[in-house]
């Protein structure tokens, strides 16, 4: 009756563990996180890949799971999960403030609807970069890479007592600051076009003042704005493509790839 116990507190810790830190990867990535996924498809997911996970035989630590040290130890898979989930979820987030910069040049940043994989207002301009954004990261099989990483970082980061250290959140917070700039590049060509619309009709203003600016300007520069993003959106996938290489390498980097 003992082995029977111990051998079930065994079983209990091989499925636990990795169900809980590949279930707050999906909770946190993007797309398997959204809202509009339904909790039971994605714990469903997590389960299975979790079983998968268990009968590779990875290296467990010899801990009770029901234990205060064996919570600790799920507290570190969660927080591994969510590292990889929440870098990946930066990317996007990049894509939907260069979105934001330039519905506020086009003067759209009044025009919000409701995002159902956010669940927050945000500008119709954001939201068609977002659609473009995930269409691309289905079509560079962005989900089976980030799935194929987590499942492998049960080998490079085995379930231990000990998860990320410091020197992991701190390269954190510094992509973040490469996802601001990601952002700006995104964005930089239209909202640089449209300052030199709003200069231009500053200077006929000034000219013309019998001109009616709120008649001819907001138009112009919605119609200007929308050429724009014609012309810059052919190159996101390149420079979507090199922030989800920048995102997989950080996850590789800090999960001893």
């Amino acid at each position: 009756m003992t082995l029977a116990a111990e051998q079930l507190v065994l079983w209990v810790g091989a499925v636990l563990w990795p169900f809980a830190r590949i279930g707050a990867m999906l909770v946190a990535m993007p797309i398997f996180g959204a809202d509009t996924v339904n909790a039971r498809v994605r714990m469903g997911l997590a389960l299975l890949l979790a079983i998968f996970v268990a009968m590779q035989g990875p290296v467990l630590p010899d801990i009770d799971p029901l234990s205060l040290e064996g919570v600790l130890v799920t507290l570190h898979q969660v927080a591994i999960g969510v590292f990889m989930g929440f870098i990946l979820q930066m990317v996007f987030s990049a894509v939907t403030q260069a979105g934001e910069v330039i519905a506020l040049g086009m003067g759209l940043g009044f025009a919000s609807i409701m995002d159902p994989a956010q669940g927050v207002q945000v500008p119709v301009v954001s939201t068609i970069f977002v659609i473009f954004s995930t269409l691309l990261f289905l079509a560079m099989n962005g989900h089976l890479i980030a799935l194929e990483l987590m499942l492998t970082s049960f080998e490079t980061m085995p379930i231990a007592p000990t998860g990320l250290n410091a020197e992991a959140f701190y390269a954190l917070v510094a992509f973040g600051s490469t996802m601001f700039v990601g952002a700006v590049l995104v964005a930089l060509p239209a909202v640089a076009s449209l300052l030199l619309v709003n200069i231009s009709m500053g200077v006929i203003t000034r000219a013309s003042p019998q001109l009616n600016i709120f008649a001819v300007g907001f138009p112009m520069m919605i119609l200007i704005g929308f050429v724009l993003m014609m012309l810059i959106l052919p190159g996101l996938p390149e420079r979507f493509g090199e922030l989800m290489f920048e995102a997989f390498n950080l996850m590789q980097t800090r999960m001893g790839f």
